[in-house]
């Protein structure tokens, strides 16, 4: 039995506010905006939108029950859950843990990002136009400083894990509620910038003709991931440390629909401050190309725009001061997450916290750093993990299939302190939605790949967005799990008793 198997979350409150640390983050403010404007089309990126929602309810929610019910039962990690639930083939559930890890190796250089920007307001005036701005954002780039701040964090990270899930708990009901609060000053103040109503109109005005675009359900389905923490483990890990009457449905559907509601905050604030910025002196489509070159793949939009809106407003410095300490915070809060999720993994080895703790730290500021020095380098493991997300997704299905998805339902869901029941229309979504929606994206966008989008290119794996960069890295991943699957494996598997 593992040194942590009995601790629990205090309360309900600190269970979500923990769960929403995982997610609520640059997941929500950073990466939410600028995959909404890459795949918006000329007249709006609502039909994105729409797609992204949908994902919710047949792809985010379901898997989030899933993962909640798994990690209550088996009161373990990842491999651990997965052990418990379908027996020898729960090494599968490593894959799942490898791909949240390695987006860990560069969640942690954004998490860097964000800390330089905050001391960067602290410490300097705001950047009063484009040109200043980016200025900041390539000066920083080209220096060691992402790699500075990234193992900063990492270290942070590794000390608030080291103690355990207690002080994870704490730390959490100080940071969520206080990014909350910041998000709402900035929405309040973007709203008021002249010409933020286009940016508004943009954003929710549908440009259906992108839906035949396979990349945009792809995308939309890896986004919806990203923003409620679907198919990552992470609340798998978690849900190990829920009380029995802690209900499942309930903190499934807080979890994801909290989420998405920060994300379209966070897009609402980002593109009334760029279209408020620039509507004045540019066209709609120039606008959209700037949001869309932003640093490759837009990995600088929230840091190029953000301290130009509060550059434009009074008392600014000190708004951009909370801003980017609340995104700091959320993305530390992710970043725990993460490392206690590989951290546990090895305390089910029998491994003791504290050196599993600084093993992953130290393996996290190692493989992050070549995305810290390459912008590039970083732009192909968001791809390549990003997608890899539906290949999680899937294994979790496949555990529940295995295991019996009506038995699930019934034995670890509705269990009798469960407050609400729920419905076999879960089942249906679990069994036939989840597997159809991850082979035919796949098969789609590959299909697509290699005789339209990139013909020339599809095949070679130092392409950073083909198809072979994908299969390549996921088949080193899963082959490393593979060959190492019983030294992870966890041999005792018994849950233990409340």
């Amino acid at each position: 039995m593992s040194e942590t198997s009995n601790e629990r979350f205090s309360s309900k409150i600190g269970l979500i506010l923990s769960v929403l640390g995982i997610a609520v983050g640059t997941g929500n403010i950073w990466r939410f905006p600028r995959i909404a404007a890459q795949n918006g089309g000329e007249e709006g990126a609502g039909a994105f939108l729409l797609v992204w929602a949908l994902f919710l309810f047949l792809w985010s929610i379901p898997l989030l029950i899933a993962e909640y019910g798994m990690g209550r039962n088996g009161r373990k990690g990842v491999i651990g859950s997965f052990t418990q639930l379908i027996g020898k083939n729960g090494w599968l559930g490593g894959f799942v843990a490898f791909v949240a890890t390695a987006i860990m190796f560069y969640y942690s250089v954004v998490a860097g990002w964000c800390l330089y920007y905050l001391v960067t307001t602290v410490s300097s005036t705001l950047p009063q136009s484009l040109g200043d701005a980016n200025m900041i954002w390539e000066g920083f780039q080209g220096s060691y400083w992402p790699v500075i701040a990234h193992s900063f964090v990492i270290l942070c990270g590794g000390f608030v894990v080291i103690k355990g899930i207690k002080s994870i708990e704490r730390v959490n009901k100080i940071l969520i509620p206080s990014l909350l609060l910041v998000l709402l000053v900035s929405l309040i103040k973007a709203l008021t910038l002249e010409g933020s109503e286009l940016g508004i109109q943009y954003l929710f005005n549908p440009d259906w003709t992108i839906l035949r675009k396979p990349e945009v359900w792809l995308e939309a389905l890896t986004q919806n991931a990203w923003d409620t923490g679907a198919a990552w483990g992470l609340v798998l890990t978690y849900a190990a440390y829920m009380r029995k009457q802690d209900d499942v449905k309930i903190s499934a559907f807080q979890t994801g629909i909290g989420n998405n509601l920060v994300s379209i905050t966070s897009a609402v604030i980002i593109f009334s401050t760029v279209f408020g910025t620039l509507s004045g002196t540019m066209s709609n489509g120039e606008i959209l190309d700037i949001m869309k070159t932003s640093g490759p793949a837009s990995t600088g939009l929230t840091f190029i725009w953000m301290p130009q809106l509060f550059a434009s407003m009074s008392g600014g410095g000190i708004f951009s001061i909370l801003f980017f300490l609340g995104l700091t915070f959320a993305a530390f809060s992710s970043l725990i997450s993460m490392i206690e999720m590989a951290v546990k993994i090895f305390v089910d080895m029998g491994a003791q916290r504290k050196r599993a703790t600084i093993t992953v730290c130290l393996a996290g500021f190692g493989f992050g750093i070549p995305s810290a020095m390459n912008l590039t380098f970083f732009a192909n493991q968001d791809f390549v993990w990003g997608v890899g997300l539906m290949v999680s997704g899937a294994l979790i299905s496949y555990a529940v299939i295995k295991y019996g998805a009506n038995k699930f339902r019934v034995n670890l869901v509705n269990t009798e302190d469960s407050g609400s029941k729920l419905g076999k229309w879960w089942v249906l979504i679990i069994k036939y939605v989840v597997p159809i929606e991850v082979i035919s994206l796949l098969i789609w966008w590959m299909y697509l790949s290699a005789t339209e989008y990139a013909p020339d290119t599809w095949y070679d794996p130092f392409s950073p967005y083909s198809v072979a960069t994908v299969i390549v890295q996921w088949c080193i991943g899963l082959g490393l799990i593979y060959f190492f699957r019983k030294k992870i494996t966890p041999e005792n598997s018994a849950v233990p008793s409340e």
